[in-house]
């Protein structure tokens, strides 16, 4: 049986080292993702209250006269 040699080891160690980082930099891509879709949602939400209070200062202008 052959015997693994220091460049083996070492080889072992950058590549367990490169998977590590590649499953970090995955994990990262889904959860900016998520937040995406959750800013875009908040921006709609933020627009549908701007809207409304629009409306609202429209009709409390017309009531006022």
């Amino acid at each position: 049986m052959a015997r693994k040699t220091n460049l083996k080891k070492a080889a072992i160690k950058i590549g367990t080292a490169v998977g590590k980082a590649d499953r970090a930099a995955h994990q990262v891509g889904r959860v900016g993702l998520v937040a995406k879709e959750e800013i875009l949602a908040l921006i709609d939400q933020v627009d549908d209250l701007k809207r409304q209070l629009e409306k609202a200062a429209k009709r409390l202008k017309s009531a006022v006269r």
